[in-house]
């Protein structure tokens, strides 16, 4: 899995995703409705990237790789 390049703009969402899902996790967090719409757009765009149209890049493994590297980054 460490030879895959995800596209900019995949990572870019991916963690824009995993920053609302941290605020709607939050305590009493703030706009919920707001913070809950983002998500499912942000979802939307995550599921259906052009990117995942590639044979290799399909599998749910690519999916997992995608959020481990998302989440190493932000540390």
């Amino acid at each position: 899995m460490d030879g895959i390049d995800f596209p900019d703009d995949l990572m870019q969402t991916q963690h824009a995703w995993n920053a609302t899902y941290r605020a709607l996790a939050a305590p009493r967090p703030r706009n919920v409705t707001a913070l809950r719409r983002r998500l499912l757009r942000l979802s939307a765009r995550l599921w259906w990237h052009p990117y995942w149209t590639q044979a290799s890049a399909a599998a749910p493994a690519g999916r997992e790789e995608l959020r481990r590297r998302s989440r190493a980054l932000e540390r």
